[in-house]
């Protein structure tokens, strides 16, 4: 069979420009080439680890504003497409050289189990695969999106399915205490992504729209990184160790490695070390464990300080269209006076398509964790984000896998409960860390110093200070205020449009949290209710009262719902032509189809 030598993928990651990455799995070490119909080509080894074999290949040549076939060549033999598949050609297309007027399409979502939970819970149909078999349908590359955008929970390490549940009962070397229906080790993880991205329809998606992803929880585990105390009690399991590095490594190989353009991949430090090495085990080993543990440097009493309030200024150290995993120890917005510390690697990255600039946001594995002083970025990369954040483009889209505005009744317990857990009184701030983890109160509404500097970030764009402040001072470029500005997340497993309101009336750019959840899972019928009256006025202003009386301050960011609750599974649509910006949310049918559950207006044509 030609793709027997071929595990998964083909997987197209980035197109920029004329060059595009293309990232696959091999049965075995090989060269690995792509080649379009057009003449474009590239050529990688693989590298090998954990006694499986990777390539990440950079096509150059392409044409500007063209759609093109590609087939994969392992070692000179044609592994893909498959011919008996029926599925249309993969294909490889890229924008105009001057875009600015071509439309922008960002698909968009998150959770997604594999198909073959749905035979174990009778999921609701997946939304992905329906999004596959309409654009099979659809002959029009032209009208296709341009990058798929995964905010989180591609694979579940911690639900697993019952093929994977029978693999892990014939394994007789697995950590101490390792829970029976879990994965642990590296080549554990491998069968997930082999499970979820072998689907067919799944494999032809992601074999012909560009993807980036970011984790969630339970890429690792569900409530990953809660609370500080949640680290401990984690760390205290003999199985841990293995479980966090091997999570952490995979999600590189799998996911991160392809977010990065064809000129950061060549900078990136982890891959050169792999590239090196005969066998990259020890390097990827290393490189989890270590990854994890910087996470502590910010969670002892020396480590940089947040402030309610911060300062947004750029540094203008870099260009703000870079991106990528790099050095971050420049001081931080999010710090008073100590500078932030060095991180060797960064898992947050930024990149441009025409006019629209994204900006996905680590919300999971750097958390500062300390007792008041809890962070969603530690400083370094509060710093990077304001660098990123600020730049002449139309649309500011910042993707996060945890919502920023959730419903208000929620938010308010959250805050409420953050500031309870930071009690002098042992007991109370006992009781609080406990209410925490049991209910999950861990989004951004609980890191509230990053929730207010987020949205304080946002007012300061919309209202165009910042391109009034860098043309008083000379500290750089002038930004205009952006066309529009919005939040992508996932997680919650319900779909919903919220618009934030400012009491500063200066701020012309709307503002939107898009939450675009489950791809494929459901919410527990039991939740729905709740999660439908934190929108209501009468629980929101009862949580709001109960917050005020632990002394948690008015948000000074407001927001009311637009659309949603929706509790199906779903895919979101973020649509940017010229200044204009409109989502649209779509849930399955019965039958495996789509239909659309929300249409909302975002910004309009000026």
């Amino acid at each position: 069979m030609p793709s027997s030598r071929l595990l998964i993928g083909p997987l197209l990651r980035r197109v920029v420009g004329t060059r595009a990455t293309v990232w696959v799995e091999t049965s075995g070490p090989a060269v690995v080439t792509i080649r379009t119909a057009d003449g474009a080509q590239g050529s990688a080894p693989t590298f090998s680890a954990y006694d499986h074999h990777y390539a990440i290949v950079v096509v150059t040549g392409l044409a500007p504003d063209s759609s093109t076939a590609y087939e994969v060549l392992i070692d000179d033999e044609v592994a893909w497409p498959v011919p008996e598949s029926g599925f249309p050609a993969s294909l490889i297309r890229t924008r105009a050289a001057d875009a600015r007027d071509q439309p922008v399409r960002l698909i968009f979502g998150s959770c997604r189990e594999t198909t073959q939970h749905a035979t174990a819970r009778k999921l609701p149909p997946d939304a992905l695969d329906a999004y596959a078999r309409r654009l099979m349908a659809d002959p029009d590359p032209a009208a296709w999106p341009d990058l798929l955008v995964l905010l989180g929970d591609q694979v579940y390490a911690d639900v697993t399915s019952p093929t994977v549940r029978k693999l892990l009962r014939r394994r007789r070397l697995r950590p101490r205490g390792a829970p029976a229906t879990q994965v642990v080790s590296f080549d554990e993880y491998t069968k997930l992504y082999l499970e979820s991205w072998r689907d067919p329809e799944i494999r032809w998606l992601l074999s012909t729209v560009p993807s980036v992803m970011i984790f969630d929880d339970h890429e690792v585990i569900d409530d990953w990184n809660t609370s500080a105390s949640w680290r401990a009690d984690m760390r205290a399991q003999p199985w841990w160790a293995e479980r966090i590095r091997s999570g952490l490594a995979s999600y590189w190989v799998y996911q991160h490695l392809g977010n990065l353009a064809p000129e950061e991949i060549a900078a990136d430090p982890v891959y050169a070390k792999v590239m090196a090495a005969e066998d990259a085990t020890g390097v990827l080993h290393e490189f989890g464990e270590r990854v994890d543990k910087e996470a502590d440097l910010y969670d002892d009493s020396s480590s940089a300080r947040l402030t309610p309030r911060c300062d947004l200024e750029p540094s203008h150290d870099t260009e703000p269209s870079q991106s990528s995993a790099r050095d971050c120890g420049a001081h931080s917005a999010h710090s008073s006076h100590a500078p932030a510390r060095a991180r060797s690697y960064q898992w947050s990255y930024a990149l441009d398509l025409g006019r629209t600039r994204l900006v996905m946001l680590d919300n999971r594995s750097s958390r500062v964790l300390e007792s008041g002083n809890r962070a969603m970025l530690p400083p370094g990369e509060w710093s990077w984000f304001l660098d990123r954040a600020h730049g002449v483009y139309d649309h500011l889209v910042v993707g996060a896998s945890l919502p920023w505005l959730l419903p208000p009744g929620i938010h308010h317990v959250e805050a409420w409960n953050e500031k309870l857990a930071d009690s002098r009184r042992p007991w109370v701030a006992k009781v609080s860390e406990r209410l925490r983890r049991a209910l999950d109160l861990e989004h951004w509404a609980s890191f509230r110093r990053s929730f207010d500097a987020l949205g304080e970030l946002f007012a300061r764009l919309g209202s165009g200070r910042a391109a009034e402040a860098g043309a008083r001072v000379g500290a750089g470029p002038a930004y205009p205020a952006p066309a529009s500005i919005s939040v992508l997340s996932g997680d919650v497993h319900h779909s919903y449009v919220a618009r934030a309101r400012f009491a500063d009336r200066s701020v012309r750019t709307p503002v939107h949290q898009l939450t675009c959840s489950p791809i494929h899972n459901q919410v527990p019928a039991a939740m729905r209710p709740l999660m439908t009256l934190g929108w209501n006025p009468g629980p929101a202003a009862a949580t709001r009262a109960l917050a005020r009386s632990a002394g948690v301050r008015r948000p000074f960011v407001r927001w009311r719902k637009l659309a949603g609750p929706y509790f199906g599974n779903a895919v979101g649509t973020l649509t940017h032509r010229g200044r204009a910006a409109e989502v649209v949310i779509e849930g399955t049918t019965g039958d495996g189809h789509l239909r659309t559950v929300a249409r909302q207006r975002l910004s309009e044509e000026s």
